[in-house]
């Protein structure tokens, strides 16, 4: 399956509890969603590595075999009873060459394990990158509710631990799985053959019995994986959690209730990793008990047959090193079927994952769009996140090519919902949203997103340089052409005098940064995208007058000659706009230009407009009074109060 591939139709809905047989049923679905994995199509370079792997794998078997013999015919020749005649050549009877053989087919078994493990390695390696990469591709495009409703340290942890799972998984299925089953049918044919039924029924019940414990038992340490796999990853999302928002843990002095909470997740950690070693001890106990007694029965039906003359003393040695030589894949069937579920296990979160559907996809024949003046149309647009809350109740507005329309209204009236929408990170559900005439829903979305710039009211940054993320907006940009954006966002002189320049990091989240620098640095982000469309979305709310006056500034230089969505808290960044948009509740309350909306005396526009004026003006005599405090302590030296 080549990677990036289309996610899978049926959405698998994840529970806590399962029964039994569901669980299998998502243990056989995941093996199925793991085949491609482990038989590369794309690469038939990695599908010769696993047949020739397979190839050396089955020769080792059939060598390791070999070795009992070598043990048993060199014992009888210790004892004057030569049993190789006529299988071996003369030279070889001898009990010294017979002990160099039997030590020489070990070492040529060891040799061909290390082969196989060297040519399936870069198959392991490569399924573990591959299955990653479509995880974060799938991850990408998925829409935008499924990420602001899962926790980012979460979703780290699952991919971590289904990419680790992936290697064992494919190793061995693969490699050993189906081998180890021959050699049992290998060891069977010999008891049978040489040493009668009974040694054979011996052997079957040992064997029958060994696996099934090892089968229950690991289903029952399962659950208790799981367990511990849910608290790792509760520990983990708190933990990065509290790190992203470390300025927020200082500024309340929650240090210690944020320790106490991630220490809880990893007490619940502590226990279920405790639970899951515990049960390893027993079935280990288990696994020796049942072998341990098998063994037993069958040296001593072998001892007594030596005792009477019906078998030699190499027979009783060949009997006990086929046992033990039989125990190591048993002990490895046990460990295969182990990993392979707690593998499962691991990865059962990824594979969901990679099975939930796109919200938000293209349309089968999907075309690019083609932006001629970039004319926005809104007709009739409906919508909610929540079915039981509408947001937007028939709206309809145009922005006409390079002209300028501004939305405002009340907290919650829907605005940034529209800047959604036009981005297509959410489908309108009734009416429809057009640039040029052409539905956002029938174009790609990668060719919609090429042709929208937007300046958001929380920037956030890369952990990189500020050359990295200007750059973001045309990654193939020459170093001049940042160095101009940059300029043109009134951000160069500030890039000049830091020690590093353009190579200055940012921080975590740009925190290194002012709000303004940030803003600063997304508009510069979008100077050098330089789409036809910009949406401003909140661009300066966050903002100090100044800080604002300066931005706006800069913004007004990119939406020049651009079809611009303004999207404002603050009604005076809008004041120039062609037409503003005044919503409440979802629909269109008022329209028209700043001078219109103002000649409405009881509109809703003119009373926002005047208690934000009254606001500021409160804020500015507020300044004159702190700042008049100030010279009144500097020129007297005593505070103005007194």
């Amino acid at each position: 399956m080549r990677p990036g591939a289309s996610p899978a139709e049926a959405s698998v809905a994840t529970t806590t509890k399962k029964t039994v047989s569901a669980e299998h049923s998502n243990l056989l679905q995941t093996l199925v969603n793991l085949w491609p994995y482990m038989w590369p199509s794309d690469r038939p370079d990695l599908k010769m590595r696993v047949v020739w792997a397979s190839v050396f794998l089955l020769i080792s078997k059939i060598v390791l075999l070999l070795v009992p013999y070598f043990f048993k015919w060199a014992t009888d020749a210790l004892n004057n009873k030569p049993d190789a005649v006529g299988l071996l050549p003369t030279f070889l009877l001898g009990a010294v060459m017979l002990v160099l053989a039997y030590n020489g087919a070990r070492i040529l078994q060891a040799g061909l394990n290390q082969l196989r493990d060297a040519l399936f390695a870069s198959v392991g390696q490569y399924a573990v990158r591959q299955l990653a990469y479509r995880t974060f591709v799938h991850l990408h495009r998925l829409s935008l509710r499924f990420h602001l409703e899962r926790r980012t340290g979460g979703l780290s942890r699952v991919i971590e631990r289904g990419t680790k799972g992936i290697e064992t998984i494919v190793r061995f299925t693969i490699l050993n799985s189906v081998p180890t089953f021959i050699e049992f049918l290998l060891t069977a044919a010999v008891f049978w053959q040489g040493y009668g039924l009974q040694y054979l029924l011996v052997t079957a019940v040992t064997v029958w019995l060994y696996i099934w414990f090892t089968v229950r038992a690991s289903d029952w340490r399962i659950s208790i994986r799981r367990s511990m796999n849910d608290s790792d990853t509760e520990a983990n999302t708190k933990a990065i959690d509290s790190l992203l928002n470390f300025e927020t843990v200082k500024y309340f002095g929650n240090e210690e209730m944020e320790a106490r909470r991630f220490d809880q997740s990893m007490e619940r950690y502590e226990k279920s990793a405790t639970q899951v070693w515990t049960s390893l001890g027993w079935l280990n106990f288990g696994q020796a008990l049942i072998f341990g007694v098998g063994m037993a029965i069958m040296m001593a039906m072998s001892a007594l047959a030596v005792q009477r003359g019906e078998q030699t003393v190499g027979d009783f040695v060949f009997i006990n090193a086929m046992l033990i030589q039989l125990a190591i894949p048993l002990n490895f069937i046990g460990f295969v079927y182990r990993e392979i579920r707690q593998g499962l296990t691991d990865i059962e979160q990824m594979f969901d994952l990679l099975e939930v559907e796109q919200e938000v996809q293209d349309k089968p024949g999907a075309v690019e769009l083609a932006v001629a003046d970039g004319a926005i149309s809104f007709k009739d647009v409906h919508f909610a996140y929540d079915p039981a809350r509408p947001i937007l109740k028939g709206i309809s507005f145009e922005v006409p090519a390079g002209k300028t329309v501004a939305v405002v209204g009340p907290s919650g009236a829907g605005k940034s919902t529209l800047s959604r929408l036009l981005y297509r990170f959410y489908d309108v559900q009734e009416g429809a949203i057009t640039i040029d005439g052409q539905d956002v829903r029938d174009v790609t979305q990668k060719s919609l997103r090429k042709v929208i710039g937007m300046v958001p009211q929380d920037t956030v940054l890369f952990n990189d340089t500020i050359a990295y993320n200007i750059r973001y907006g045309r990654p193939g940009a020459s170093d001049e052409e940042v160095t101009a954006a940059a300029e043109a966002a009134q951000i160069g002189t500030f890039i000049r005098h830091l020690p590093d320049g353009f190579k200055a990091m940012v921080g975590e989240r740009g925190l290194k940064l002012s709000g303004g620098e940030k803003q600063r640095v997304a508009i510069a982000r979008t100077i050098l995208k330089s789409p036809p469309i910009l949406i401003l979305d909140e661009a300066t709310s966050a903002l100090d007058t100044r800080t604002e006056q300066e931005i706006q500034a800069a913004l007004d230089v990119v939406s020049k000659n651009r079809t611009t969505l303004v999207i404002a808290h603050r009604l005076s960044t809008v004041i120039s706009a062609d037409e503003i948009i005044v919503l409440k509740d979802g629909v269109i309350a008022e329209r028209g230009t700043h001078g219109e909306l103002m000649q409405r005396d009881d509109g809703l526009y003119a009373s926002m407009w005047n208690r934000q004026r009254e606001a500021v003006q409160a804020e500015e005599r507020l300044k004159q009074v702190r700042e008049s405090d100030d010279l009144g302590i500097v020129t007297r030296g005593v505070p103005a109060a007194e």
